[in-house]
């Protein structure tokens, strides 16, 4: 009798679990749909791809404007305001913005020294150029060609785009850890770390790849509507490419295209490119003569960051 008791209630444990396993996953399914549901749906400009993003454009321009000012707090004794190259930074990147399908930006564009061979751009317009980039670069196109990179990012709301995606991998992970209860905790960890590496690998870096050839894209027909030669691109790609220190690491585990991937996917979107390039050339839209004295390269930036401190 006493062993009938204990497995009807041993039973009646396994029943309370599963009803709350249950009911934990019902909430987090729930709550899965609920944060794509209210992802706003937008389609990108150049591409026509329907996406949604986790915030509204105003609360991207909000959080974009206030870590731009942490960043830039940060790094104030590197930022250069003055001399030719940061004259340049900012005339290609208004005159880019200028013929791109901007909803309203309050676009900033500031260089900072730094070897590093980057730049970034955050979602509401706020762009920063490192100095180290402008040695690749070696000239205007070559210029234009990262900063049209890096607004096609903020106008195709990357960034917000990439919240969602994080925020329902989050919930995922949380659904599979909640059907792990009864695993002892090593063997709970090992699966936990193998979903983990798979949603990574499968999703969230792949889904990075697409973004930054979708930039690609897109940069490419704002550079030739600003009258730069979007054949430039391929010769800054390759500069990168013989620039990088050490081998690249497998596609598959990078955020970014393979070099090779990428100037393969450039020489496919260039005769769209040049379309848009060859009606900007008969319009009277071409580029500007660079400040007088300009050389584009990194070795310069500091003196000119020490003189905009120091002045």
């Amino acid at each position: 009798m006493q062993r009938q008791v204990r497995a009807v209630a041993v039973q009646e444990r396994g029943y309370a679990e599963i009803a709350s396993v249950g009911l934990l996953l019902a909430i987090l399914v729930g709550f899965a749909l609920f944060l794509y549901c209210r992802a706003e749906e937008q389609t990108v400009p150049i591409t026509g791809r329907t996406q949604r993003v986790a915030l509204s454009e105003e609360d991207q321009a909000t959080l974009g404007a206030e870590a731009y000012r942490d960043i830039l707090a940060e790094s104030a004794t590197e930022i250069v305001r003055t001399g030719p190259e940061a004259t340049l930074v900012r005339r290609v990147g208004e005159r880019i913005a200028e013929v791109a399908d901007d909803p309203g930006f309050a676009w900033e564009f500031t260089l900072i020294a730094s070897p590093t061979k980057n730049a970034w751009c955050l979602p509401g317009g706020k762009v920063a150029i490192y100095s180290g980039i402008l040695e690749v670069a070696q000239d205007e196109e070559g210029l234009a060609v990262v900063m049209a990179h890096e607004i096609a990012h903020a106008i195709a709301q990357h960034g917000a785009e990439r919240m969602l995606q994080e925020q329902l991998t989050q919930v995922g992970l949380l659904a599979v850890s909640a059907t792990l209860g009864g695993l002892d905790p090593a063997t709970r960890g090992t699966v936990l770390a193998l979903f983990g590496a798979g949603a990574q690998l499968g999703v969230l870096l792949p889904f990075s790849r697409d973004m930054e050839s979708e930039a690609d894209r897109i940069g490419l027909i704002y550079m030739a509507r600003a009258g730069y030669n979007p054949e430039a691109a391929i010769g800054f790609w390759e500069r990168m490419a013989a620039a990088r220190d050490g081998p690249e690491p497998p596609e598959y585990a990078s955020t970014h295209p393979s070099n090779e991937s990428r100037i393969a996917d450039i020489r496919k979107w260039l005769p769209e490119a040049m379309e848009e390039y060859r009606k900007a050339t008969e319009t009277g839209t071409t580029m500007l003569p660079p400040p007088a004295g300009l050389l584009l390269q990194p070795a310069r930036v500091p003196h000119a960051a020490a003189a905009s401190a120091s002045g």
